[in-house]
């Protein structure tokens, strides 16, 4: 059941950015930092955490999750370290997820070979 759960609350995360995607003329990377700061704004509401706890990877895995993620950091950092907190958080909490990223994207990048085009 968990696993449908996430199957179904993380497609309806994707199905909303694709008919933002459609609907809109706003560009991937406008509409990937609207996701992010959703999840952001929602887990300063105090909202997304229960979300997450009923949706599971379904709700953490999207880009929503990776700027709760970044809040959640920010708000231990600022707790524990005060105003320079709000600077070392983000980076604490999102350096798994970014540095897995760069990683696997030079991998594809060796393995596939990318060519400039015009």
């Amino acid at each position: 059941m968990n696993y449908i759960k996430a199957f179904v609350i993380g497609g309806l995360i994707c199905v909303c950015a694709q008919i933002l995607m459609e609907k809109t003329k706003l560009m991937p990377g406008r509409i990937m930092v609207i996701l992010v700061c959703t999840g952001a704004v929602l887990g300063a509401l105090q909202i997304y955490e229960p979300f997450m706890d009923f949706a599971g990877s379904g709700a953490s895995v999207p880009l929503t999750g990776f700027g709760y993620n970044l809040w959640k950091g920010v708000k231990e950092a600022i707790d524990q370290d005060g105003f320079i907190g709000l600077f070392r958080g983000g980076f604490k909490m999102a350096a798994v997820g970014s540095s897995a990223a760069l990683i696997y994207a030079y991998l594809a990048s060796l393995i596939f070979q990318p060519k400039m085009t015009k």
